[in-house]
């Protein structure tokens, strides 16, 4: 079909669906073949039932799974057409069981018939494929199962997005973004100090000629993100990873990770034993990104920030 060939893998649940519709539609005519009053839809639990005689609709859902509600649906349809009847169960009145009606019954004979001829339909298909659709079928649902499509979409949706961000030597032209990005995190959560001021002010300044780096991440070639590494005048550490914001509209897109990556390799290039940084646990996000990076809780070392509540530091050594 050309609409498989050009638009390829990403319509495999159309394919799959179209499959089902074509499989669904021989699979009535079969059942009129053998002259069996049956839809489709109630074979799973009809199946259940002859197998098991007696069962509740909480253990049919379970055993075929399918919802309750689909279950419930289903069996009040086959009562409705004397399928199936429903009885109080003596161990617990609050609920039914469900079993199959005589008649029903009556018509077991002939699908036992029909399971056999199907089986072998199936199997003569299989053995005519080169790829066993019934085991790929397995592996798929299990690999589903480890991994939702919706998840494995989400993964490859941020690979694509991380792949697309540039990141850059921080150059004056971005001193209004240098800001303008930090200031967005400051205020929303806290009051600005005075140290953030001369920072985002004045970065030039305060950090690049004081032996520092700054850092812009680009996407779709406009700043989204920014990231400081400051040199400390101190002999337990040797760089403070600091000003890091990344705009509210690229945020999930893996920039943080990548610039803190780009300044921990920076460090690291400079001849760094250690990066130090100061956050606050409100900014849970950052904090479980630090984390991921490696950094763990340190205490005790002298802040300018009010609203530091928690120091960390990486190991580079």
């Amino acid at each position: 079909m050309d609409l498989f060939e050009k638009a390829g893998k990403m319509l495999i649940g159309t394919r799959m669906r179209m499959l089902n519709e074509r499989l669904s539609a021989d699979a009535a005519a079969i059942f009129n073949l053998y002259g069996t009053d049956m839809e489709i839809k109630w074979f799973p639990v009809f199946y259940m039932l002859s197998q098991e005689g007696e069962l509740a609709v909480t253990d049919i859902a379970q055993r075929i799974g399918h919802s309750h509600p689909s279950v419930s649906k289903i069996v009040r349809e086959m009562v409705k057409n004397g399928m199936a009847v429903e009885t109080k169960d003596p161990a617990d009145k609050r609920r039914n069981l469900v079993s199959l009606s005589e008649k029903a019954k009556e018509i077991l004979p002939q699908l036992e018939k029909q399971y056999v001829d199907v089986t072998r339909a199936v199997e003569c298909i299989l053995d005519q494929s080169k790829h066993n659709l019934w085991k790929a079928t397995e592996e798929f649902e299990y690999l589903l199962d480890q991994k939702s499509m919706l998840a494995r979409v989400r993964e490859e949706r941020r690979k694509r997005e991380m792949s697309e961000v540039e990141i850059i030597d921080y150059t004056p032209q971005y001193q209004a973004d240098f800001k303008r990005l930090n200031l967005e995190w400051i205020e929303q959560f806290f009051k600005t100090e005075e140290t953030d001021l001369k920072m985002l002010n004045d970065p030039q300044g305060y950090i690049l000629d004081n032996g520092g780096f700054i850092y812009v991440a680009l996407y779709d070639k406009k700043p989204v993100g920014v990231i400081a590494l400051i040199k400390m005048e101190n002999e337990e550490f040797d760089f403070e990873l600091a000003k890091m914001g990344v705009s509210p509209a690229a945020q999930g897109k893996g920039i943080g990770w990548l610039l803190g990556q780009k300044v921990i390799e920076k460090a690291k290039a400079e001849g760094a034993r250690n990066l130090y940084l100061e956050s606050n646990t409100i900014l849970k996000p950052a904090v479980n990104l630090y984390r991921k990076m490696g950094f763990r809780k340190v205490a005790g070392h002298y802040t300018p920030y009010e609203r530091c509540n928690i120091q960390m530091v990486l190991d580079l050594e």
